[in-house]
This record gives structure tokens, sequence and C-alpha cells, in this order.
């Protein structure tokens, strides 16, 4: 158990206070440094997520600018040719001075614009710039620009973007453009008629703006869409039209200016618009948020590496402030276990204030303590002595009264020498029991003891039993208590072989056996019944009608008060077989030491006992 407790103890020393403070700094840091890294990451992840919109954001207003003045130019154009030329000329009489109009504003800005014409309510081509074939049977009528510029006269209206198929320029050039129409008064002879003005935008020049800001290749892109969704630019419109791929663009249509979160075919995104004043066309921004993620990659490197620079400091800040820490209690559990290990080291006072205390309290608790159990030591000695001397007081002293008797019936008799021997063995049954006021004795001593009790008990019985001694000269070496053979031999003579007319027979044997010395007091009496024989050594409210009075439970007891409980008697009986009393005690080799050792309440352990054995030049 001692070996156990002090492992433990190990145990508790190499992981120790050190490693627990060093590791719950460490369990802390780190907890603070993750939640440091999560929070930083989240808000850079905020930061660059509304840095991406908001730089979108900029390029859309931009490009809203830039197409909101060439619309506006477009605007500007038709006006010039209704205020300008229109409404200041008879077509009738004036048909020269219209085309020539018309020429000189087509020619100055030309580089914008594919065409223009005016068609009156009957879809008659009336003039157009640059001078060209109109192809044959075009219906103007039937076309959405005609018809929404008459459904509609207070309004100008722009297209979406289609093939320009009114004239024949001789070139078999296909041209995209975007048709700006508004209803007209005409002046005809006179008269007035509504017509139409048709200005004819270059798509390219609108292609190519958005083509400018549609230059990334993160995923994010720009498309241009009308009030209806039907998409006017869009850099997969050819897929978009063959049905190959599709785009959200109704829904954009339905958007108000500003900034949406959308899963569209399974893939989140943000949406941004933006409405072209005059028109009602939605420029449309898309930011997949895998934009955002792949934007956030070096920033995660930059939070892992400020991570782990933190933590390697960390670790040193950890290590020196566990190490000021755990220190001095570390040398004050160092100074008590020690302590405990029996090397009674000066108690450690030092560190802080708190540990000084403890280590006073300790000291202090380690002086009371060794006190107390100096006096509980003594205490149960003296406690020991008095059990021991109350049991050894029990003895009666009639069998002194009754030798007495027998010594003068001897010397009235004439029989002086029988006196004097049975003289001769009461003074050595005497002095072995006085013992100088030991306890202890050699189970020599107690062998003499025996002998001369036996001696003087044969002489009062007239020899009616045999006593035979065979013991061990080793287990005579022995330890034991005092007066432990006499009570048992008395029960022997009384209550077996009194009355069996001289046969008789007691045997004393000793053996050491497995650390043990075992003595047996063997008779061929009548016996004991078993139930009775279980109460010898447990009930001590038994009236002794015969012997000294002390009875086996006496003996019992003062053998375990000196040795301990695992010792003690062991009877063994059968009715008209006899008796069999054994007696075990550890054998402890007999020297003045180890007499003093047991009388002070000392318990001696198995180890201590094969010990001494070999010391003393003996084996098990």
């Amino acid at each position: 158990m001692r070996d156990r407790y002090f492992r433990y103890l190990e145990k508790l020393r190499h992981r120790g206070i050190q490693s627990t403070i060093m590791l719950a700094f460490s369990v802390i840091s780190i907890s603070i440094m993750l939640i440091f890294g999560v929070a930083l990451y989240v808000r850079f992840s905020a930061l660059s997520r509304q840095e991406i919109v908001q730089s979108t954001q900029k390029l859309m207003e931009q490009t809203r600018e830039s197409l909101e003045d060439y619309l506006n130019s477009m605007r500007q154009i038709s006006d010039a040719a209704y205020y300008n030329v229109i409404k200041e000329s008879d077509f009738s009489s004036q048909e020269r001075s219209f085309q020539r109009g018309l020429n000189l504003l087509y020619e100055a800005h030309k580089e914008k614009l594919q065409s223009i014409a005016v068609y009156n309510e009957y879809g008659s081509l009336l003039a157009a710039e640059p001078v060209a074939s109109q192809k044959e049977d075009p219906d103007v009528t039937k076309q959405d620009w005609y018809r929404q510029a008459m459904d509609e006269m207070e309004n100008m209206h722009f297209s979406t973007p289609h093939i320009q198929n009114l004239f024949d320029d001789g070139t078999f050039r296909y041209n995209w453009v975007i048709s700006l129409s508004r209803a007209v008064e005409l002046t005809v002879g006179g008269d007035s008629q509504p017509g139409v003005l048709l200005v004819d935008m270059d798509y390219s020049a609108i292609s190519r703006m958005l083509n400018r800001i549609n230059t990334l290749n993160n995923g994010q892109y720009f498309y241009l869409c009308d009030g209806d969704g039907e998409i006017i630019y869009h850099q997969q419109q050819i897929p978009i039209s063959d049905g190959l791929r599709r785009e959200n663009n109704l829904a954009a249509a339905s958007y108000k200016d500003g900034v949406y979160e959308e899963v569209f075919e399974g893939e989140r995104r943000k949406v941004l618009v933006n409405t072209i004043s005059y028109t009602g066309w939605k420029l449309v921004g898309v930011i997949p948020y895998s934009m955002f993620t792949h934007g956030m990659a070096d920033i995660r490197y930059f939070i892992v590496i400020l991570i782990l620079m933190m933590a390697m400091m960390l670790v040193v800040v950890n290590r020196i402030v566990s190490t000021r820490i755990s220190r001095p209690i570390l040398k004050l559990n160092h100074s008590v276990t020690e302590y405990e290990a029996g090397k009674k080291p000066q108690i450690y006072i030092g560190g802080s204030q708190e540990i000084r205390h403890l280590g006073y309290s300790i000291q202090n608790s380690y002086e009371k303590i060794e006190g107390l159990m100096k006096k509980i030591v003594w205490e149960q000695n003296e406690r020991r002595k008095s059990e021991l001397d109350a049991l050894q007081s029990q003895i009666n002293p009639h069998f002194l009264y009754n030798a007495l008797d027998s010594i003068i019936w001897m010397i009235e008799a004439q029989r002086n020498d029988e006196a004097a021997y049975m003289l001769s063995q009461l003074a050595k049954f005497f002095r072995i029991s006085l013992s100088k006021g030991r306890t202890v004795i050699s189970v020599k001593d107690e062998l003499q003891h025996a002998r001369s009790y036996m001696n003087i008990q044969k002489i009062r019985c007239r020899n009616s039993f045999i006593v035979t001694f065979d013991v061990d000269p080793a287990a005579e070496a022995c330890c034991t208590v005092k007066l432990i053979l006499q009570p048992i031999l008395e029960n022997a003579i009384n209550y077996g072989v009194r009355d069996m007319d001289g046969d008789g027979e007691i045997e004393i044997r000793g053996r050491l056996a497995d650390g043990e010395v075992v003595l047996a007091v063997r008779d061929n009496g009548i016996g004991i019944p078993e139930e009775e024989a279980k109460l010898l050594l447990t009930d001590s409210t038994r009236v002794h009608k015969q012997g000294s009075g002390v009875g086996l439970l006496n003996v019992n007891n003062r053998i375990q008060i000196l040795f301990g409980k695992e010792y003690g008697l062991r009877i063994e009986s059968e009715p008209d077989v006899g008796t069999t009393v054994y007696i075990c005690m550890p054998a402890v080799p007999y020297t003045e030491e180890n007499r003093k050792l047991l009388e002070q309440g000392h318990m001696f352990d198995r180890e201590e006992i094969i010990h001494q054995a070999k010391e003393n030049g003996y084996e098990e």
C-alpha cells in the first residue's frame, strides 16, 4: 500500500502543476486565438464582400452614365431632326431642303448612327440618310418600333437589338442596330399629318461599352435588358438565344435599383441592378459567391500565419508564466513528498504570499500531527500493557495454595525429597511467571515454565498421566507472550486426562513453519463436542468450574493484542478421541531489541520476520 501511494505521488509529480497550468493556458490561448481568427476572417470576409460590391456598383454607375450619355446624344439627334428639319420644312415643296437637313445631321453623327428615316402614317418612306434604296416590300407598320411610336405619340421608344432590314446599300452587310422611334407631325402641302421619325443607332457602340466591363475571369459579369426582361446585351447572348444557356433576366427586370441575394440554378450569387434613364433598361451585374471565397484565399493564409506566430509567442509566454507560478509549488510539493517518505526535511517556504502561508500551515500541521501521533502511540502502548496486565492478573492463585498444601502434606509425611523437588519446581515456575515484569519472553522460557508446572501437577496427581515435549530448537529461539501454555495444560488435565487412571497422555509440540511459530498441546482425553469447542474462543460469559479460571479466551486475546488479529488459538477436538489446541504466533527471533519493540506495540510484518530469520542463521 505504501509503495502504491508513493508511485501515485511520483505520477502526480511527473504530470505536475506546471504542465497543468501550461495546458490550461494553452487551451485558453488557443481558444482565444481561434475565436479571434474566426472573428477576423468573418470581418475581413464581410469587408471584402462589401468592397467587391461597392467597386462593382461604382463600375456599373460609370457604365450607366456612359450609356445614358450615349442614349441622350441619340435623343438629341432625334430632337434636332424633328425640330430643326421636319418642323421647319414642307415636304411637298422643300423636299431637297428636307433631304439636305437630314444629310447634314447624319454626316455630323455618322460614327454613332446607322441611318435616319422618316415615314408617313401609311408606312411609306419619305426620306432617308444615307441615301439608299428601301428593300422590296418592307411593311414597317407591322414592326414594333413603328407601332410603339404610333400608339404612344408623346414618348420616344428604344427597341431591342435587331438586324437593320429596311435599306439595301449594295454591300450585303447585316448591321445590328437599336431603333429610336417617335411620332412626328409632317407638313405636306401646308397640311399637317402624322409620321414616324426613325433613328437607327449602331449597336456596336453599346456592345463595346459593356464588353469593356466584362473582362474579368472570376465569374463576375454584366448584362443589359429592357423593362420586360428582353436581353439587349449579354456576353453569352447567342447560347441564350439558342436555348443552350439560361439567364434570370425576367426576375432582374422586376427588381428595383439595389443589391439582391438570389440562388439561380443551384448557384448562390449577388445581383446588382441599375436602371438606365429615358429607356427603362436594366443594367444587371452578377457576382457569384465563389468570387468572394476566391478573393479570401490570401486573407485565410494571412490569418493562419498570424495565428501560428501568435501561438509560438504564447507558448513561450505560457512556459515562462507557468514556470514562475509552479516553481514554488513544486518545491513545496517536493519537500512534502520527502517528509511523507520519512526523510523529514524542512518544509519549503517561499514564492508568493499565499504559497508561503500554505508552507507555514503545512509545517505547523505536520508538527501537530507528529505530536499527536506520538501521543496516540504512547496511549496505545499503555492501553496494550494495561490489557495484558489485566488479562495476566486473572491467573487464579489457587494453584499456589494447592501447591503449598501439597508441600506441607509431604513434609508432615516425612517425604522431604519430594517436598524439596516440588519447592524447586515451584521456584522455577514463579521465577518465569514474574520475569522481572516483562510480558514477552522466549519460547524456551515458556516451555521451561510449562515443564515446571507439569512436574508439580504430576506429583499432585500421583503421575496419573504422561507428558512429552517435542519442540524444534529454532522455534524455541522466538518470542512469545508469557503464561500461554499453563492455562491450556491446566484445561488438558482438568477436562481431559484427570480421570483416565494413568492412561492420559499430554504432548507439547513446537514447529517453525511459513514464518510462524506453531505450538500444539494435544491430549487423548474425552474431547469436546463441536458446538462447545466453537464457544471456547468467543463466549466470555462461560463459568469455569475447574482450573485456573483464565480460560482459552484469555490466552487468545493476549496473543492477538501483542501480535495482531491474524494470530491466536485454533482448537480441534473429537469426543472420545482427544483435543488439540494450536498456538500460532509470528516467528520473531527473541532479542532484547525485538522484546522491547513488541512490548512497545510494534507489529512485525512478514518481510521483517524473513529478514531477521536469515540474519539469525535459520530458514523457515
